[in-house]
């Protein structure tokens, strides 16, 4: 992107992630849900530029699913950083979208913490990931863990995150049926069945096989959401199937919904099953991407890539 700062311009990165497995646990008394989680970043990425100027927050976006108003995370984003640091500067936000919009990728949470570090590194804050966390957490709860990046942990409603030892280093192909489906909605399906329970152990172990040292089980790995996706989307429920069977087939390791969907991804261990699995879903009209996943050195080199330098960027 060259260089991201030049006087009132920031150009930042916007990564997607994945949720490698995901366990729903209960609802908790604030009306949220206790969850417990794998994230994962991976390459497919938005382009977030910030304009410094005026005394408005505007969003701007060629997307017509992503709103405009305060309804944006990225602009609820700006208005939290402006507030807390006191401060009366306008900025207008664009995003260049390449993120599937309501996929259960986290792009509108990511776009939220590319604002925080925009407007931290823009503003001269020196608030950092850390100072900048319990913003993050007030904003949504997939925000805090776009702060940190690669392969992590989420607990509570997922805003507690914690970096894994062992950082994923995979292929992945991730289809875009083209249908989003409501998180809220889907939750709220789940709330039907749910009963609550503390004693799934299915994301401990896979922690726990990084703590001793082995490889990743991603066998072992479910979405809680999934079967409430799919109840909420019915239309959708062939299209998964089909899916997922062309990824299996074409030897991925892990093949699952991402959060509350409507994105379904394959993990694979070489670029060669990638390349096919993504021809085979394409061949089938399904929109794909295929890139890699992002390590916790690899997330952080790129923020500093971007934030890091000053100097004469292109207006």
């Amino acid at each position: 992107m060259g260089r991201a700062v030049s006087g009132r311009v920031v150009r930042v990165p916007s990564f997607a992630k994945i949720n490698l497995g995901l366990e729903v646990l209960g609802t908790r008394q604030d009306g949220y849900h206790e969850l417990r989680t794998i994230f994962q970043t991976i390459d497919l990425r938005d382009d977030v530029e910030l304009r410094g100027g005026g005394r408005d927050i505007t969003v701007v976006c060629g997307h017509p699913a992503v709103p405009d108003g305060p309804a944006n995370l990225a602009a609820r984003a700006a208005h939290e950083l402006r507030r807390y640091a006191k401060r009366t500067d306008g900025v207008e936000i664009r995003i260049t979208k390449r993120i599937p919009v309501a996929g259960g990728l986290g792009g509108g949470s990511s776009n939220a913490a590319a604002v925080l570090m925009g407007l931290d590194r823009m503003w001269r804050l020196g608030l950092g990931p850390a100072g900048l966390h319990p913003l993050a957490r007030r904003i949504g709860a997939d925000v805090p863990f776009f702060l940190v990046g690669g392969t992590a942990l989420g607990l509570g409603r997922g805003d507690e995150v914690y970096p894994l030892h062992r950082q994923v280093r995979a292929h992945v192909v991730v289809a875009d049926p083209g249908r989003p489906i409501s998180t809220a909605a889907v939750f709220r399906r789940l709330d039907r069945s749910l009963t609550p329970r503390e004693n799934s152990h299915t994301i401990f172990r896979f922690v726990s096989r990084d703590l001793e040292g082995e490889g990743p089980s991603f066998p072992i790995l479910a979405n809680d959401l999934e079967t409430a996706a799919l109840e909420e989307a019915p239309d959708l429920a062939d299209q998964v199937r089909r899916i997922r069977g062309i990824l299996v087939r074409e030897g991925a390791v892990s093949a699952s919904l991402s959060g509350s969907g409507s994105s379904f991804f394959g993990l694979f261990d070489g670029p060669q099953r990638a390349r096919r699995a993504c021809a085979a879903l394409g061949a089938e009209g399904f929109s794909a991407f295929r890139g890699r996943t992002l390590s916790l050195d690899q997330y952080r080199g790129a923020w500093r890539q971007s934030l890091g330098h000053e100097g004469r960027g292109t207006r």
